[in-house]
């Protein structure tokens, strides 16, 4: 998978990639899925200062237990909305609307300054 942009809202995540060696979407995304929720509930579990550590352990783990296929804590939800992009502009398109949320939101007044984007990438 080649991660062309993305962009981490405080409720969403919004991520453009590009299949390689013909892997289907459904397949990359799961496991992109599947590594990083162990690695982010790993982090979670080995930093005791994280104040909220506890509440968000149980959440995932309420999670999981109304979860048929996951076993422990599930960190994702199961729906997505993947859409395929199938031209230049509409990609572009996209990306710009990905980098434009942190602005939207009123977090910060240009898409580079926010830390969990991949804008900086694109600026200037």
């Amino acid at each position: 998978m080649e991660i062309v942009a993305w962009c981490i809202m405080t409720n969403h995540v919004h991520l453009i990639f590009r299949s390689i060696r013909g892997k289907k979407p459904e397949t990359i995304l799961g496991d992109f899925k599947r590594f990083t929720s162990k690695k982010i509930v790993k982090a979670i579990q080995d930093t005791p200062k994280e104040s909220r550590r506890e509440f968000l352990l149980e959440q995932f783990e309420k999670a999981g237990d109304n979860s048929s296929n996951v076993r422990n804590y599930q960190f994702w939800r199961h729906d997505n909305k993947p859409i395929e992009l199938w031209s230049t502009k509409v990609i572009l398109e996209k990306i710009n609307y990905i980098h434009q949320n942190p602005v939207e939101a009123g977090i910060v007044y240009h898409p580079e300054e926010y830390r969990y984007s991949s804008a900086v990438d694109y600026a200037g």
